[in-house]
């Protein structure tokens, strides 16, 4: 008797846990999708590049386009071989896809 008791108790906690689980994964039906990639166009001075992570920090004007305004950030180059013959100090236009919190550099052209 004891043992069906435990089995009633146990298939019980296991009924309410996946019922749980089903009410959470439909609340997930509401969230946002990931933000849309937005890009845009910069000019900016190299600060510092990083050859062996791929990024590149530059010190940039507005870029009205993804609603930014003057900074100095750290961009992912895509691809890393956009590194290849930059300097520090130099005066750059660029191209950046922004996607959230995430920014990268996709094109170069020194001025």
């Amino acid at each position: 008797m004891r043992a069906i008791a435990c089995a009633l108790i146990g298939a019980l906690t296991l009924t309410t846990a996946g019922a749980a689980a089903a009410d959470d994964m439909a609340n997930m039906k509401g969230m946002s999708p990931a933000p849309a990639a937005k890009q845009g166009k910069g000019t900016g001075v190299i600060k510092a590049i990083d050859a062996k992570v791929g990024t590149l920090t530059i010190q940039h004007g507005p870029i009205p386009a993804v609603a930014w305004p003057a900074m100095t950030m750290t961009f992912k180059a895509k691809p890393a071989t956009l590194l290849k013959g930059l300097k520090v100090g130099q005066t750059i236009g660029f191209d950046t896809t922004v996607r959230g919190m995430d920014a990268d550099v996709t094109a170069v052209r020194p001025k």
